[in-house]
């Protein structure tokens, strides 16, 4: 039986239990593909990463991503408390603020820095969307399974960057709050597309610290709703972009995430006409050793 390094991040937060943890296993030598996903059905989070060797010049290390029930080519949260983990462990040093990232998806980039309070913020790169608006009658099926009108001058899409997102925008952040998604129907829906799952957002009141709401619903990973998601949130700001709203929103914003579950994420969103970054803070919350 090997001793592993193991620990357990929670992302998008500074306060522990507040944001959406992931499992890092720090050295995963040995373990295959049946093993690793074993390993992550045990977990029970959203995701848990196994840390291998990079194979891709320039690439700090390598990841490979599991939900409970199946790899990942790319997420967001567990690209941020991967490199937290490694970090904190010294496994890796940053160089210049930089870190690269080798996973399914390809190359990821990474930077790091720290807020005037001192806290670190990691933000990653998102992979290059690939964007399809759905028909109106998956829009139809979509408003059925949410239960909750859209906002249809923005037409719901999906975005693959990896992970496949399924993204609607709906009329405000109560909306989204208050929504009650089907989720046996859904799983049947994200099925049929190859969809990771059905991301919603709508847009806080003036004055709040965070610009909107966001919710991650991905049923047929096994993740009935994930506490914070950092690739939904990266294909909600791919749809604030394609969809014409930057006017809006602004091309710098935060989001927050998690309500409904008792979390607290909030994510640093970027957006430039090419480049899209997604930042926040980690913290341990588990440090120690897995035996497999």
């Amino acid at each position: 039986m090997a001793s592993r390094v193991f620990k357990q991040v929670d992302v998008f937060t500074s306060v522990p239990f507040h944001g959406n943890p992931v499992a890092v296993v720090l050295n995963s030598d040995g373990l295959d593909t049946v093993e690793m996903q074993r390993i992550a059905n045990w977990t029970n989070l959203s995701e848990t990463t196994f840390v291998i060797p990079a194979t891709e010049a320039g690439a700090d290390y390598g990841v490979r991503i599991f939900t409970p029930g199946s790899e990942l080519p790319f997420a967001g949260h567990p690209t941020i408390g991967t490199a937290h983990a490694l970090l904190e462990a010294g496994l890796v040093v940053a160089r210049d603020g930089q870190l690269v990232q080798q996973c399914g998806a390809g190359l990821v980039k990474l930077s790091v820095g720290d807020t005037a309070t001192g806290e670190r913020v990691i933000a990653f790169e998102l992979p290059q969307p690939g964007v399809s608006e759905l028909t109106d009658a998956q829009v139809d099926e979509l408003r059925a399974i949410i239960g909750k009108d859209l906002v249809r001058e923005a037409h719901p899409r999906l975005i693959d960057v990896g992970a496949r997102w399924i993204v609607a925008q709906l009329a405000d952040a109560n909306a989204v709050i208050t929504a009650r998604p089907d989720l046996a129907r859904m799983k049947l829906q994200d099925t049929h597309a190859g969809a990771t799952g059905v991301v919603i957002f709508g847009a806080h009141a003036p004055g709040n610290s965070a610009a909107v709401e966001v919710r991650a619903f991905a049923p047929s990973c096994g993740v009935n709703e994930d506490p914070v998601c950092g690739s939904g949130n990266g294909c909600m700001a791919v749809f604030v972009r394609d969809s014409g709203q930057l006017g809006r929103f602004g091309r710098r914003f935060v989001a927050s995430q998690g309500q409904v579950v008792g979390r607290a994420g909030l994510l640093q969103i970027g957006i430039e006409q090419d480049r899209i970054t997604i930042g926040g803070a980690a913290v341990t919350c588990v440090d120690g050793t897995l035996m497999s």
